[in-house]
């Protein structure tokens, strides 16, 4: 390996823990929180050597944004569509969702949930970003959705965009109740919920969970 290759390793490490951090502060304290001085020290790194990433705070926040989807990407879609049919990878998203979170990986448990919050009524790039995020992730609900009308797994008089809202929200919905109510309860019933909505619409029941 040549010295400049390690150099983009180093620095390619350096960037994925920088961005883990400000993932998982964020996700507490919300992208206003996140600035190069603060997660510099909290890593014991200089603040020179994060400029030659991100030139400024948006940089920063926007790079977040990008992080958190992959993670997204990796801890609950890529597992969810290994599942052999529509039906079970719809449900497996909501499932992994709960149990990312349940497992609290990251301290505030969800990334997109206070940053939603933070920035719906500010104009701007990041704003602008998260417009983008929740279309494309409410069109992928959809998407899963169809695919199960289409397999004959769901009945065809589904409407997809109402089914597609109703899981998002009631796993959205369980970032802000654990906090005030008993999390095996919201837990429970954000899962026995979305559940009990899809065997209802469901041509054959057998293909998900009892509970």
């Amino acid at each position: 390996m040549t010295e400049t290759d390690g150099r983009k390793l180093r620095g390619n490490r350096t960037r994925a823990s920088v961005l883990d951090a400000a993932v998982k502060l964020a996700s507490v304290e919300g992208l206003e929180g996140l600035t190069l001085s603060r997660l510099a020290a909290q890593l014991e790194i200089t603040k020179s050597g994060l400029f030659t990433h991100w030139r400024g705070k948006e940089g920063l926040q926007l790079a977040a944004m990008e992080y958190a989807s992959e993670q997204w990407v990796t801890e609950i879609v890529a597992p969810a569509l290994a599942q052999p049919t529509p039906l079970q990878r719809l449900w497996a998203l909501h499932a992994n969702r709960l149990d990312f979170y349940e497992r609290g990986q990251l301290p505030g448990r969800c990334f997109f949930s206070i940053v939603f919050r933070e920035f719906d009524d500010r104009p701007g790039p990041i704003h602008d970003r998260l417009v983008i995020q929740s279309e494309q992730w409410h069109g992928f609900l959809v998407s899963m959705i169809e695919a199960a009308v289409a397999a004959g797994q769901l009945r065809p008089d589904i409407d997809a965009d109402l089914l597609a809202y109703e899981i998002d929200v009631l796993g959205e919905g369980v970032v802000s109740r654990v906090r005030m109510l008993d999390p095996k309860l919201v837990f429970g019933a954000a899962r026995a919920a979305v559940l009990q909505r899809l065997r209802a619409a469901s041509v054959d029941p057998s293909v998900l969970p009892d509970s």
